[in-house]
């Protein structure tokens, strides 16, 4: 893993999904895998969500997480995906069933376009899985390409089925992983 040259953090929004095994306590053990590469700062409530693409599987658990990184966009994919096989993730179709999904949604403003990142999440726009929550986080954050909020993005598309299902649980974990920052 390479730091960023700049040696800076950068704020990123990161989507966590399960629908395999207790996915209460995999959301939670991601997030706890995460310091000290990705410091968590903040997360969402945590939503209920019907499947995506792919229906006839479990419903997922969804959430986005703020927080702060010193990779750069490549090494925090990687690092994520390493998380994902630490958890026990499996390879499976594309919109398949998962123990854990982690999905870098925005790197600060950077638009990135190659064969194996793109950043914004290309499909963030049309998953009200991911714009629910990142509601909660980020309401009027700015999509850089399409100049939208993410309540606008949300307004166009279905959240229909997508329930609350925690609004404290991050809270807990956060405090678990010390990665709330000190208040002044």
């Amino acid at each position: 893993m390479n730091v960023d040259d700049s040696t800076s953090t950068h704020e990123v929004f990161i989507a966590l999904g399960s629908n395999l095994g207790d996915r209460l306590s995999i959301l939670q053990d991601a997030i706890q895998r995460m310091p000290p590469m990705v410091r968590p700062l903040e997360c969402s409530p945590i939503y209920e969500t019907p499947p995506w693409g792919f229906t006839d599987q479990p419903l997922f658990l969804n959430q986005v997480i703020r927080a702060n990184t010193v990779l750069n966009p490549f090494d925090l994919l990687a690092y994520l995906k390493q998380i994902e096989i630490q958890l026990g993730r499996q390879a499976t179709f594309r919109n398949g069933p998962r123990l854990i999904d982690l999905d870098i949604l925005f790197y600060e403003d950077l638009i990135l376009e190659t064969k194996t990142l793109t950043i914004p999440h290309p499909r963030l726009a049309e998953r009200g899985f991911v714009l629910v929550p990142l509601k909660d986080l980020a309401p009027h954050l700015r999509h850089p390409i399409t100049g939208l909020t993410v309540l606008e993005m949300l307004a166009q598309v279905d959240t229909s089925g997508i329930l609350p299902v925690s609004l404290v649980e991050c809270d807990k974990w956060m405090k678990n992983v010390g990665s709330k920052p000190p208040s002044d």
